[in-house]
């Protein structure tokens, strides 16, 4: 008899967990093993590409509410779910205040657990493991009938302020959590030693096939179309990412006298500060906002070198598809850079201050030696990891 698995997450938008998501669902046995997947919206670019084999349960309206802008959920008649959301929010300003926080994620996690409360259970299905593959965790741990309930952790938790004696209570009612790296499993343990014994250790699965083929399904040279060293970053327009200081970077690299473009994929809240940075110095024809794409594999294939200028990362998937697809990857020194590759070897840890990093790029890219080193270095390394799909495994019981 095939065993049933529960997934929660929030939607499929382009990002990386959701990439590392896909990557999860693409490895299950479905010979074995029945899935069903919950999402809070049934939205995103990546949606057709979730596996057929995959039950996707319906959408909940009690649900999607927690994802909308309060005035769309009120009108749409989630009155419960928005007085949730709203007492979160004021109890996070109040905790924020007393304790003069100021990168605070509290008012996230408050207002998940005081809208939880308000939701009917998921289903009345009864799992043998469900999974919170993101936040809200809350979901799993209250709404979902399973006899083993694991929750996964992709975020380097020293760069964020909590109210650690509330989510302590969260994350203590799951059998396991699932942390994707060393230095994300040490950065959270820092802030919750007593859940030592309930980490496990399954990095991001990704699928060579599958990358290399949707690489090659369209050309993207009418977008990236000069002869300049074609430097690319892929993520969200958040304070994580770092893009807002791109644009004095390529200021001081173009100051070398190096020709080159640096393209960015992705979306956000920050995209008016990243182009209002853009202009302030100058970097219109330098720094290409390329925005949302569905598909960003043909862009990374067509760069010369991949570049995470990034402030804070769990492990970041673009940079294991940039060195699944053969890039040299340039990444700035994060706390968990040194769990992300090899320093020389497949890829180049750069200093986080922007001369520091503009320095060792204009250094990377006039050393063509180096260059093909990286790249030949990344043709000697799996970074499927396909064989973590049997730590999953294991959890289950099997």
């Amino acid at each position: 008899m095939k065993k049933k698995i529960f997934i929660f997450s929030h939607a499929m938008e382009i990002g990386g967990a959701e990439r590392a998501l896909l990557g999860l669902l693409n490895s299950i046995d479905y010979s074995k093993y029945d899935v069903d997947l919950f999402l809070l919206k049934h939205s995103g670019e990546l949606m057709p590409l979730i596996p057929k084999q995959v039950n996707l349960l319906s959408e909940i309206l009690q649900y999607s509410a927690i994802m909308k802008p309060m005035v769309l959920a009120l009108k749409e008649g989630q009155i419960k779910v928005v007085l949730g959301r709203l007492c979160g929010k004021l109890k996070a300003k109040l905790y924020d205040i007393k304790h003069t926080l100021n990168r605070s994620a509290v008012a996230i996690e408050y207002s998940h657990k005081h809208t939880v409360k308000y939701l009917s259970r998921v289903n009345n299905e009864h799992y043998d493991i469900a999974i919170s593959f993101l936040t809200p965790h809350y979901i799993v741990s209250e709404k979902v009938n399973a006899d083993k309930k694991i929750a996964w952790i992709h975020t380097d938790y020293s760069t964020i302020e909590l109210d650690v004696k509330s989510e302590l209570a969260m994350w203590s009612k799951f059998d396991n959590i699932v942390s994707i790296s060393d230095d994300v499993t040490r950065a959270f343990l820092s802030t919750f030693p007593s859940l030592e014994n309930k980490i496990v250790k399954i990095e991001n699965i990704l699928s060579k096939d599958f990358i290399e083929k949707q690489a090659d399904l369209f050309n993207v040279k009418n977008e990236m179309t000069d002869d300049s060293v074609k430097l690319l970053s892929i993520g969200r327009f958040c304070e994580a990412k770092n893009f807002d200081n791109v644009p004095e970077i390529a200021s001081i690299i173009k100051s070398k006298g190096v020709d080159f473009r640096w393209y960015i994929i992705g979306y956000g809240a920050d995209e008016n500060l990243i182009k209002s940075k853009i202009a302030q110095y100058n970097m219109e024809d330098t720094v290409i906002i390329l925005g949302k794409r569905e598909n960003p594999y043909p862009y990374i294939k067509a760069c010369d070198i991949y570049v995470q200028p990034s402030r804070y990362e769990g492990k970041c998937v673009a940079v294991r598809e940039a060195q699944i697809l053969k890039k040299p990857v340039i990444i700035t020194n994060y706390a968990s850079s040194k769990s992300q590759l090899q320093d020389g070897f497949d890829g180049v840890i750069v200093p986080m201050d922007n001369q520091g990093c503009a320095n060792e790029i204009v250094k990377i890219i006039d050393d063509k030696d180096l260059q093909n080193q990286l790249i030949e270095n990344t043709k000697k390394t799996d970074y499927t990891n396909s064989k973590e799909i049997e730590k999953l495994y294991k959890l289950i019981g099997d």
